[in-house]
């Protein structure tokens, strides 16, 4: 199979324009796993030079679409339901559950979601205390493949290798092999395609009392991910609260956000002004 060669000049440049669009980071080791994602779809494009395909993707009319579908390619679509459940079970039970008693409608915001398995996991929660109705669940990611994917409610055996007892016949079934989660639960959540580097884009969608940005930041260089946090700071209301996965840390970047532990979970809460 013809192939084309990636030159280190070449690998940094198309790495940049990639960092710039999406935030995901590649360094120079990275240069032949960058390599074997990029070629067949310049080959594809009718490039014989992956410098002319930067060219078309930098610089022609047709090229943003194109980095758009470069980029979802790109993309690390790992996830399954209750992924790190515990988090997630906290926030429902002791914050968002007591907000709703109180008066007042949550609103959550399930950043980089993948195809959908951590908003519906959450769902499945606050359904089953009841408190489904009464939350507004926004859900998002940069790949409109994996988007369309969590619209419709159907996913893969591997999704459910987490489950815990009492979901699947509940709030799951089986169709034809394929896992479907019930469609009450996915029409409860608003899916939108979000650019988490676009801060223009996240201050649009206004402000939220919790927001999940897990296992994300880790795809990032430390600057991108200082300004995502900043953007996801912004967007917390008051005594808001930020969730990001069990390895991860906002230390390193000088959050002004403090870090507390409920019940074993960790949340980095935003202090009134």
């Amino acid at each position: 199979m013809f192939s084309l060669p990636m030159s280190p000049q070449v690998f940094a440049i198309l790495a940049a324009l990639i960092e710039q669009r999406s935030g995901v980071h590649y360094a120079p080791e990275d240069r032949e796993l960058l390599a074997d994602k990029v070629v067949p779809r310049a080959l594809d494009a009718g490039f014989d030079s992956l410098l002319d395909y930067y060219y078309f993707l930098r610089y022609d009319p047709a090229g943003s679409e194109a980095l758009d579908a470069l980029v979802d390619s790109l993309l690390v679509h790992e996830t399954y339901f209750f992924r790190e459940a515990l988090p997630l079970r906290v926030l429902a039970e002791d914050l968002l559950v007591p907000a709703v008693r109180a008066g007042r409608r949550p609103r959550v915001w399930s950043a980089a979601c993948s195809t959908g398995e951590e908003p519906l996991t959450l769902a499945m929660i606050l359904a089953e205390l009841g408190a489904l109705d009464e939350v507004e669940l926004l859900a998002s990611d940069l790949s409109a493949r994996a988007l369309e994917r969590a619209r419709t409610g159907e996913h893969n055996l591997r999704s459910l290798r987490a489950l815990p007892p009492g979901v699947e016949g509940r709030w799951l079934e089986t169709c034809e092999g394929r896992p479907r989660v019930r469609p009450e639960l996915v029409r409860a959540v608003d899916w939108r395609r979000v650019n988490l580097v676009d801060a223009s884009a996240v201050a649009q969608l206004g402000t939220f009392d919790a927001i999940l940005c897990r296992n994300v930041l880790i795809y990032f260089q430390d600057d991108t991910a200082r300004r995502v946090v900043s953007s996801l700071t912004r967007a917390l209301a008051p005594e808001g609260h930020l969730l990001v996965g069990t390895s991860e840390s906002l230390m390193r970047f000088g959050t002004a956000l403090a870090c507390e532990e409920r019940r074993g979970a960790f949340f980095y809460t935003k202090a009134r002004p």
